[in-house]
């Protein structure tokens, strides 16, 4: 891929870390706070993450898989959840490659979309199968995952940062 002038080499991704990220943005939302309609889905904030920066890794599977897993959890509406993260993982690999020639702010201004895309589908769904509509507090959740946007991208990408080797002879 062809880099920004002035974007560091990254270290590969370890998968390990991915996984690992995924499960405890899931075990985040999962957490006993009870659903506040303008609480941010830490899943779908990571989700997009590694669909942008790893999409041969995390894909639409995965998104659905963990959706069907938050369903359960929430005992909601099986597929609510999987159909949002599945929309949401698929257009984030629509856009990676145009994204990732943005930088962080500008990054957070252009995933708004999808997610308001993704809990828009949520609330239709909700809606559709008879669900009451929590309120107009419900347009904050996905201004506060832009918001998270560029805290969680300098956490993920921080293991990829660090030089594997410090080397006076290698200078990357």
């Amino acid at each position: 891929m062809i880099m920004r002038p002035g974007q560091p080499l990254l270290l590969p991704a370890n998968p390990v870390f991915i996984w690992g990220s995924l499960i405890g943005a899931l075990l985040l939302n999962m957490l006993p706070l009870g659903r506040i309609p303008w609480q941010p889905d830490f899943l779908a904030v990571a989700l997009v993450f590694w669909n942008v920066h790893q999409p041969q890794r995390i894909g639409v599977v995965a998104a659905f898989l963990f959706g069907l897993a938050l369903d359960v959890h929430q005992a909601t509406l099986l597929g609510q959840h999987a159909l949002a993260y599945t929309a949401l993982s698929f257009f984030a690999i629509t856009i990676h490659r145009r994204l990732l020639w943005f930088k962080v702010p500008s990054q957070a201004l252009q995933v708004l979309p999808l997610f308001v895309a993704a809990h828009a589908i949520e609330l239709a769904i909700r809606m559709l199968a008879g669900g009451a509509f929590p309120g107009i507090t419900v347009a904050l959740a996905p201004l506060l995952e832009a918001l998270l946007w560029p805290i969680v991208s300098i956490l993920l990408l921080a293991p990829q940062r660090r030089a594997p080797d410090p080397d006076e002879n290698r200078p990357l």
